[in-house]
């Protein structure tokens, strides 16, 4: 028998999209907070499930599971009643596509900005990874933009995991590390955002973390 799965997340971190994703499916799991505040990422307890010492990860008995591309991936394929992954190939590439890009390029260019201190050493310096960071944002802050024009979903009309990893980075572009104002400056993945807030999983997660919805 396969065992239950218990998803360890952070609130407001870029596991929400997981979390997101198996509450799409309906099916059982056990959610694990970590408090990366308090810096319980870097306790032995989760180092044993986690060497990365990072969120999300994705338990099922002694079996984990990181980073999120390959996490999100594995619940639509574990699930496929939820349809969360396209079978036309062209579609599932192009989500492979998105799921790539966010993880490898657009989570990168917003560390920069909000862990500038990972890549650079004294303060000028750090203020310089922070101001190419924010150009190099709002840059690929468009191109999302761009993306969506063609459709109401990542995937155009077809709703996917993909669609819950971009809303993780429309809350973070109207946080306080980057303070865009998301409707003026991106009213398509805004419009995206609101569509996501209308849908029950994205409702119960968000209660969960004790965020606030697209608005």
């Amino acid at each position: 028998m396969t065992e239950p799965l218990r998803l360890y997340y952070s609130p407001g971190a870029c596991s929400l999209a997981p979390h997101i994703a198996l509450e799409e499916t309906g099916a059982p799991y056990e959610a694990v907070r970590v408090n990366l505040a308090a810096g319980e990422q870097r306790e032995p307890s989760y180092l044993a499930v986690n060497r990365k010492g990072r969120v999300p990860a994705l338990a099922e008995g002694d079996w984990v599971l990181t980073e999120n591309p390959a996490v999100l991936r594995y619940i639509a394929q574990r699930f496929p009643a939820a349809g969360l992954w396209p079978e036309d190939p062209r579609a599932e590439a192009r989500c492979a596509e998105w799921l790539a890009w966010i993880a490898s390029t657009v989570h990168v260019a917003y560390a920069h900005v909000r862990r500038a201190e990972r890549y650079a050493s004294g303060e000028a310096a750090i203020a310089e990874v922070q101001a190419k960071g924010r150009e190099t944002c709002l840059d690929l802050w468009s191109m999302v933009e761009a993306g969506l024009s063609r459709g109401g979903w990542a995937l155009g009309e077809r709703y996917s995991v993909a669609d819950p990893y971009l809303l993780v980075f429309w809350t973070w572009g109207r946080g306080p590390t980057l303070g865009y104002d998301m409707a003026r400056q991106f009213p398509r993945w805004t419009d995206h955002a609101r569509r996501m807030a209308a849908r029950p999983a994205v409702q119960r997660a968000f209660a969960r973390e004790g965020l606030a919805l697209p608005e």
